[in-house]
């Protein structure tokens, strides 16, 4: 009998961990899956350009949806802190759905002109709007549904099923590219993804609607405590935690630019710069969407045991140290062994420092602003450091002739997000929902960072 409590709560803890990896891994299958289909959506939304300018326009449009992230970040979260995290989450499949719908029958421009691009571009803003709000919804309920002494384990769920995401996204694409002739592909093959992203969807919906609330979630808060209006949580989080947003967006830029390069921009730069085949370089995007999913437990369940910091530090120092020796060697040996050692290395390395990264970000916020701090503050970061990452890596590459220029720009995004540590308390193990700031407020620090 005195097991019957224990093993109810592991079985619902389990079910959360099903629901919010699958939703999210579906998610993030939609959304990135345009990503791994630059070259063949560039020449049928972009053909009026030179393929240079193809690419850089398609791997642009991928970065618009980046841009709506942050005001999706703010409306579903402030939805998802006054209404629940469930509700938020089944919003959020809805919407990427619709989107991934847009794009699966979009005509191209030899067949409607300039109108092509622009629902592609529609389509990649409500998809980004979508995800704005996904990870700070999901997210808050993984953390909020645990001990403290094993938040990063859950949390780390959250990582993990953005690798499964790209892991099937990948291996779809992949697939297609290997099963068609290149004419197929351009004719038909290259909707079949996001057809199948729009199948799945309800699957994701329905585990999502069949998760168990949490109690301290917000059908639990206060009227007193909740947010009347959007505006009114946005003021809340710059009037109280504005050293809390402003601290995370600057630990956020550093894994996200990181994570962005490494596993959507690799793929184009090892096909169209070094020459490789597009199948070898969509099977290294595989590997690291594999090792992301295997990783970031492990990781989550290391971060309980020594604190998030320590691995942040260390992970993002050893990613400055090794992107260059790592871009320069694919680039003297361009083949597919070469190409998924290095992979597999940087993403080992991304892991590390990328998972508690994301741990700490709810360990921020008090639980009434913490779906819509964590969206908002999460989205900034991806859209203005991890969103533009490929875009700015290609046109990095394209203007200075350095097909090594795009470790300079992580070198520097991993650089300046160290310098946010030291104004951070590390959190782990502690209760979040007990009063406490996160944030270092020592007079001299909060100049600094105010």
């Amino acid at each position: 009998m005195s097991m019957r409590p224990h093993s109810f709560e592991e079985s619902n803890r389990r079910r959360t961990i099903l629901a919010t990896t699958i939703g999210n891994a579906l998610e993030y299958y939609d959304f990135t899956v345009y990503g791994f289909l630059t070259l063949v959506i560039g020449k049928l939304f972009f053909s009026a350009f030179d393929p240079a300018s193809q690419v850089l326009l398609t791997i642009a449009t991928f970065g618009v949806g980046f841009v709506m992230r942050p005001l999706g970040g703010i409306v579903i979260g402030a939805y998802a802190d006054r209404a629940g995290r469930r509700k938020a989450m089944v919003l959020t499949i809805f919407l990427m759905a619709l989107g991934c719908a847009m794009i699966a029958i979009s005509p191209t421009y030899a067949q409607v002109g300039i109108a092509a691009p622009i629902v592609i571009v529609i389509a990649r803003s409500l998809q980004g709007f979508s995800a704005g709000g996904e990870f700070g919804a999901s997210t808050a309920l993984l953390v909020e549904r645990t001990a403290p002494a094993e938040r990063g384990f859950m949390a780390s769920w959250q990582f993990a099923s953005q690798g499964l995401g790209v892991l099937i996204a990948a291996l779809i694409v992949a697939g297609l590219s290997f099963a068609l002739p290149a004419t197929a592909m351009e004719s038909y093959g290259w909707r079949i993804p996001f057809i199948l992203g729009l199948v799945i969807a309800p699957i994701g919906a329905y585990l999502r609607q069949h998760v168990e609330e949490p109690s301290m979630a917000a059908g639990i808060v206060s009227a007193s405590e909740r947010q009347p209006t959007i505006r009114g949580g946005l003021a809340d989080l710059w009037r109280d935690h504005r050293r809390a947003v402003i601290v995370a967006i600057v630990i956020t830029m550093g894994g996200t630019g990181a994570s962005y390069v490494i596993g959507f921009y690799m793929p184009t730069y090892a096909s169209r710069e070094l020459g490789m085949s597009s199948v070898a370089a969509l099977f290294g995007a595989c590997v690291t969407g594999g090792l992301t999913f295997v990783l970031s437990p492990l990781i989550g369940r290391w971060s309980d045991r020594i604190g998030r910091k320590p691995l942040i530090a260390g992970g993002r120092m050893a990613l400055i140290l090794l992107i260059y020796p790592a871009f320069a060697w694919l680039k003297a040996s361009p083949t597919p062994l070469t190409l998924f050692t290095i992979v597999s290395l940087l993403t080992a390395v991304l892991a590390v420092q990328a998972v508690p990264s994301i741990v700490i970000l709810p360990e921020l916020f008090p639980k009434r602003v913490r779906a819509s701090g964590m969206s908002l503050v999460y989205s900034i970061g991806v859209a203005v450091f991890g969103g533009f990452a490929p875009f700015v890596s290609a046109w990095l590459v394209q203007t200075s002739g350095d097909k090594l220029a795009p470790t300079w720009y992580l070198i520097s995004v991993a650089l300046l997000s160290l310098f946010a540590l030291p104004y951070l308390k590390d959190r782990t193990g502690d209760d979040i929902d007990l009063s406490g700031d996160a944030v270092s407020s020592s007079s001299s620090k909060a100049k600094v960072i105010a």
